[in-house]
């Protein structure tokens, strides 16, 4: 069966987290969107774990369903065509920071359980080590390599841990402000047993591919949503049973792994080099050019991910993808595509009926942006969504990138064509150039 997993996001305990992010919510959001497994995220925090055991019922194959009277609830208010049971995998970030050679370390983690006993035996090695209840992604004083360690022997290595976001500046295993240059260099003599690497938002597996070392392992991608509605907007593309084990295996052996929905790289609020509080982005050769120093406030640039990328890649752009590689798909989550042609927020009135709309009318967002024949979307809203849609499966679009936490924009309209769109001038709008800001 193939299904899309998100397995990093986050609970309403994590700090700054949507207080909608409940298991109900997450649920019927992972409807909406096409989502078939989603992470439990924060298990190490007590009240979230005493939330999932209350609510969710094992299945016997690592992974969780909600209860019945919860479930039936959720679907009520669903169309028929997003009512899919929704399976629950139990996982947590840690943020580890700790001193190893002459820097210190600043990584995240996510950790994978199979089952309750083995979460609980987690959260009490953790509890010895800090405080587990200040927040659903805990910060422990705790080398990386160790932390891997006790994943392993609380779920009799079972369980499995995935670097999280690996460029992330600040808080990645690769990460240019606190990270390594290889995942070996982390995970000490353990690193046999990481055999899958997220990607994250400001990277995705084609620049990963620019690196050699990085081959042997499996790229996957989450949404890391700290709101139910920001689910799926990355994913992991499977092929196997809905089951725990099999998903593991998926991303240990390839069998069964598809690959990956991602955003567009250059949305990512770390893409390219900058100083945010001087509205100064910059590509890698402007930031040696400034030797590092913001020439407006004199400041420190950050790093951003594709100049950390291209620092340590060891192949030329245009190498063969590894036997590891899979399917590479490139979205705009749907409600930002709406946004950008009915000209006002995402969050407004006009946009939300859209969305609700469409996949009332469709189904899932997912197979909306994918799947959904452009003949059928043109019908129901019009050409200008159908072209939309057309331009983002062939990635026709128009990218502004991010840098230092600054989200990048994608657009899919030039300026002009959504002037005469509105207008009503043009029924049809012009075909554009893909264009690219770097």
């Amino acid at each position: 069966m193939k299904f899309y997993a998100d397995l990093h996001i986050h609970s309403k305990y994590s700090r700054a987290t949507s207080k909608s992010a409940d298991l109900e919510n997450l649920a019927l959001w992972a409807c909406k969107k096409g989502v078939t497994v989603v992470g439990t995220g924060d298990f190490t925090h007590p009240k979230w774990f005493e939330e999932i055991k209350t609510k969710l019922i094992p299945e016997g194959n690592g992974l969780f369903k909600l209860r019945p009277e919860i479930e039936d609830k959720i679907f009520e208010s669903l169309s028929p065509l997003c009512r899919n049971p929704i399976r629950f995998l139990l996982t947590v970030e840690i943020s580890t920071i700790y001193k190893k050679g002459d820097k210190v370390r600043k990584i995240h983690h996510i950790i994978h359980m199979p089952d309750l006993e083995s979460a609980e035996r987690f959260n009490t090695e953790l509890d010895k080590i800090g405080n587990i209840a200040s927040d659903g992604r805990p910060i422990l004083g705790l080398d990386s390599r160790n932390l891997l360690e006790i994943a392993l022997e609380c779920s009799n290595e079972k369980g499995f841990l995935v670097p999280a976001h690996i460029w992330t500046p600040w808080f990645a295993v690769m990460g240019s402000k606190s990270g390594f240059d290889s995942i070996e260099e982390c995970y000490g003599d353990l690193s046999e047993y990481i055999f899958a690497l997220e990607t994250g938002l400001s990277s995705d597996p084609y620049m990963n591919w620019k690196i050699s070392s990085l081959d042997k392992y499996r790229l996957v991608s989450n949404s890391d949503a700290h709101s139910p509605k920001k689910l799926g907007r990355e994913a992991t593309i499977l092929d196997t049973e809905v089951d725990y084990f099999k998903i593991r295996d998926a991303l240990r052996t390839g069998e069964g792994y598809v690959g990956t929905v991602e955003f567009f790289p250059e949305e990512g609020k770390y893409y390219m080099d900058g100083h945010r509080s001087c509205n100064l982005c910059l590509e890698p050769k402007e930031t040696l050019e400034y030797k590092g120093i913001c020439p407006a406030c004199g400041g420190i640039i950050t790093v951003g991910v594709m100049h950390r990328v291209n620092k340590l890649a060891d192949k030329k752009s245009n190498a063969v993808p590894p036997k590891t590689a899979g399917q590479v798909v490139s979205l705009i989550p749907l409600e930002e595509i709406v946004s950008e042609i009915k000209g006002c927020g995402v969050l407004s009135q006009k946009v939300q009926t859209t969305y609700e709309n469409l996949i009332l009318k469709l189904g899932p967002e997912l197979d909306i942006l994918r799947n959904v024949s452009i003949g059928k979307i043109r019908k129901l809203e019009g050409e200008m969504l159908a072209e939309a849609i057309s331009r983002l499966r062939k990635e026709k679009v128009i990218r502004q990138s991010g840098y230092d936490g600054e989200y990048g924009v994608i657009r899919l309209f030039s300026n002009d064509e959504l002037k005469e769109s509105r207008s009503e001038k043009s029924i049809v709008p012009k075909k554009i150039t893909q264009r690219k800001l770097i």
